[in-house]
Formats: C-alpha cells, sequence, structure tokens
C-alpha cells in the first residue's frame, strides 16, 4: 500500500542528534525515519538533497488578535508557515476596560477561550492558547478548572501595566494553579518601578527611544521575577517565566531551578541576536518589554541556554503598523515587533553559523522543549506516529530581510536589512504542505486548535 510522502536526501535533524536519511510521511503523520528503499511507495518524493529536515518551530508566545497585535490568525499564521513555524499558542485574555483593553464587557476566562478559539478558525497552522487573567476577581479561580479541561493548562499573568496583578492576589493564582498541576506563565517587571521611572522620562522630557531601555531597568526583571518564583516555589506551582531578557533575571531563574522539574522559562529571538543600539537605528520599532538590553545580556541568554536555565526560544509576536511606532515619544509608541516569519532563520544564523551550536541545540530550544514544556506530545518531534509538522530547510542559502515579504500585516521589520544564511523552503503541517519557497500554497483554516494535555515537568 503505498505512503504520501517520501522526504529524500536531506539531514534529519531532531533534539537528539542529526542523521542522513529519509521521512516518510502518510495522511498527517510521520510513519519512518530510515532509507525510503525500505518504505512502501510514496506518492510523492520531496527532493532535501543539502538541506535539514527538522520538526516545526513552536511558538509558545505569540500576540495575535488580542489587545497587543492587529494581526489575525490568519496573516500571522501565514508567517508563521512561511518562517517554518507550524504551531503557536497565543492568549485568551479577560476583558478589562482600561487603555489597553479592546475586549469590551466582563468577559469571563472560559468565555474569553471559546471567543479566542472563534478568532483562530482562518488559521493555517495549528494553535493553542493561555488563559491571561486582567482583573483582580476571585471568581477567576472557580473558573480555572473548567479553562484546564478545556485544554488549556496555563494561565498568563502580569506583573506590570495596567493589568499587572498585585502579589496577594498572585498568590492566591499560584494556588490554585498549584491544586490543578497546570502552568503559571509570567511576564515580570516590576510595576511600579517602571510606572515611576517612566513618569519621570515624561517630566524631563526623555522621550527619545534611545531612553527607553532605562525606563524598564534589568533590575525590575529581576525583582519581579523573584518575588513571582518564591510564591510559585512556596505553593507548589509550575512556573513558566517568558521573554527573559537580561542576565540579572536569567541569574534569578537559575537560583530556583533546583532539579529542574517546576520552573522553566523563554528568551526571545530578539534578546538573542539585537542590543540596545537598536533603538538609535531604527526609533521606536523595537519598542518592545522587556527592553532590547546590552551586548552582555545577549551572551547571558547563550550561556542560559546552554546550560538549561533557558529552555525556549519564543518570538512574543506582536503584529503592528509603523504608524504606530511613528511617534515623537516613545511612550507613545506601541509596544511589541513582529517576528513570526524571521525567527528561524535569525536565530540559526546567530546560533548555528556564528556561534557555532548544533542543529539538535536548535530543535531543542525551538521546537521539541516547548512542546514538552506545554503538554503537546504530537509536536516538536520527528517520531514516527507523531504529527507531520515538518520544516525543510536549506542551510546555504543566503537572504536579506526586508518588510516587503511580510505576510503579516506589520510594515516594517525589526531586522530590515540583516543578511541571514539558512532559509525556510517547505513547510508541512499535518502532512500538508502549506508553504513552499517563501510562497504560502495552502488554504486558510487547515490549522486546529490544540486542546493541550497537563504536561509532565518530572525530572
Amino acid at each position: 500500500m503505498a505512503i504520501d510522502i517520501v522526504i529524500h536526501g536531506g539531514t534529519i535533524a531532531t533534539a537528539g542528534g542529526t542523521v542522513a536519511a529519509d521521512l516518510a510521511i502518510d495522511g498527517e503523520t510521520i510513519v519512518g525515519i530510515g532509507d525510503r528503499d525500505s518504505f512502501p511507495e510514496a506518492r510523492e518524493t520531496v527532493d532535501a538533497s543539502g538541506q535539514v529536515v527538522m520538526p516545526g518551530v513552536v511558538d509558545p508566545h505569540v500576540h495575535v488578535a488580542d489587545p497587543f497585535s492587529i494581526d489575525t490568525y490568519e496573516s500571522a499564521s501565514r508567517a508563521a508557515a512561511v518562517g517554518g513555524t507550524t504551531s503557536v499558542i497565543g492568549f485568551a485574555f479577560q476583558a478589562w476596560g482600561g487603555e489597553m483593553g479592546v475586549f469590551e464587557g466582563e468577559t469571563t476566562l472560559p468565555e474569553a477561550v471559546e471567543e479566542a478559539k472563534a478568532r483562530g478558525e482562518g488559521s493555517l497552522i495549528d494553535f493553542g492558547l493561555h488563559g491571561a487573567i486582567t482583573r483582580e476577581n476571585p471568581a477567576v479561580l472557580d473558573d480555572l478548572p473548567a479553562v484546564v479541561a478545556a485544554g488549556v493548562p496555563s494561565i498568563k499573568m502580569f506583573t506590570a501595566y495596567e493589568i499587572g496583578l498585585s502579589n496577594g492576589f498572585m498568590n492566591r493564582v499560584f494556588e490554585r494553579l498549584a491544586d490543578l498541576d497546570a502552568v503559571a506563565v509570567l511576564h515580570t517587571e516590576d510595576g511600579s518601578v517602571c510606572d515611576d521611572l517612566t513618569e519621570r522620562f515624561q517630566e524631563a522630557r526623555r522621550g527619545d527611544p534611545t531612553d527607553y531601555p532605562q525606563s524598564r531597568p534589568d533590575y525590575a526583571e529581576a525583582m519581579a521575577a523573584d518575588d513571582a518564583l518564591r510564591m510559585a516555589s512556596e505553593a507548589g506551582t509550575k512556573y513558566y517565566g517568558i521573554h527573559t531578557s537580561c542576565r540579572a533575571s536569567a541569574e534569578v531563574i537559575d537560583r530556583f531551578r533546583d532539579d529542574g522539574s517546576m520552573v522553566r522559562a523563554e528568551t526571545c529571538t530578539h534578546y538573542t541576536t539585537l542590543d540596545d543600539s537598536v533603538y538609535e537605528e531604527l526609533g521606536n520599532q523595537p519598542m518592545i518589554a522587556p527592553p532590547i538590553r546590552k551586548p552582555d545580556d545577549i551572551e547571558a541568554m547563550f550561556e542560559h541556554l546552554r546550560t538549561g536555565t533557558l529552555d525556549v526560544i519564543s518570538t512574543d509576536h506582536c503584529g503592528y503598523k509603523r504608524e504606530s511606532k511613528d511617534v515623537d515619544n516613545w511612550w507613545d509608541s506601541t509596544f511589541g515587533a513582529n517576528a513570526l516569519q524571521t525567527s528561524l532563520p535569525v536565530f540559526h544564523d546567530e546560533a548555528v553559523n556564528e556561534r557555532g551550536l548544533s542543529y539538535p541545540f536548535l530543535v531543542r530550544a525551538m521546537s521539541t522543549s516547548p512542546a514538552k514544556v506545554f503538554g503537546m506530545p504530537e509536536k516538536g518531534t520527528l517520531e514516527p506516529g507523531t504529527d507531520a509538522d515538518v520544516v525543510v530547510f536549506d542551510p546555504d542559502e543566503s537572504y536579506t530581510i526586508t518588510h516587503e515579504d511580510n505576510e503579516s500585516k506589520a510594515d516594517f521589520s525589526i531586522y530590515e536589512g540583516r543578511e541571514v544564511t539558512g532559509r525556510v523552503t517547505k513547510t508541512f503541517v499535518r502532512g500538508n504542505l502549506v508553504a513552499d519557497r517563501g510562497e504560502v500554497v495552502a488554504d486558510s483554516g487547515h490549522g486546529e486548535f490544540l486542546e493541550r494535555e497537563i504536561p509532565d515537568w518530572s525530572p
């Protein structure tokens, strides 16, 4: 009996190693790794000679169709597919009434999850959700079991902005999540420090983008991470720290890792490839929180990725137009930047080409670890029997990044003009070719909602 696809002639790269072998796909599933002569006849053969065949990227931190992005799931997933990302986790935000809020009413967290799932129906790739608590209403504690049961076993909390939660309320959430064996996802910056510094900068009329990083200093990130980790540790809660940007914060996380069973963390592509000189070069376009920091912080991100303090590379993708960045003062800019289309080639160029790190390192940080951390056993792997989410990647092709290629609604790139070596040539999602040499070749709506398992973080 024939199978659907054999990817022939490439180098298979997984978190466990690399091997010259062929990959067999039937329907939506990987059915074998080996020599094509050992497989049943294939209806289609993909020539991957000279290329790397790896699991699709799993990005657990994206903003799509939410208050921090103009991208829809259709537009963002097109960018993701072209860039080799086959699964993402976005956010289901409770409604709130502040300046940042765009969802009206008193939406409960279970309602927010259902609404976010509906917004994802046009996705080209598979997607999951984190619940996001934005109000200190104790009723949400009673909602959490239903949210976790709906395949959303991770809950985000902020320590900053108008949706920042007090330590006391976060402590209650940590305790409830521990009862459910769910994951607490934390944005950690001390809101009082950042707000006070912002007010002082406004009073001093220090609105130049180069002043921005000093308004959200590394110690504010480390302080908030320490508080949150202490509470999570006391409660016995699984803790995931998002967008770690600096040595100070990574060192706090490292102190709490212990046996590795209860703490996980990420950094982002931009914190491993850009330093704060980018604000002089690009103005407000890289206005991201936490800020892009010093060259030494880049070194710290790689040090802690290598030692395992940091597990994951994400994008923190936010789709915005240039006009929202073209303002006189940095505090009037939108915060965030698009990266789904460029993350894999940019991180590959830095990690593999410039630093000599291995393809298993790359696959582990961008595919396997995020899938394991967030309860997606069918993703981030090329094991037979799992979803055929596969990227064919040419490690030798060089090109220059330009916003003109964006599939995202964003009309700029913080990597504009950057030459990278390594390019995604094909992306498969559950056995279906969705992107081919920079072009989307499948219909929107192919993606499915990922009802995730409660992850097993045991050592």
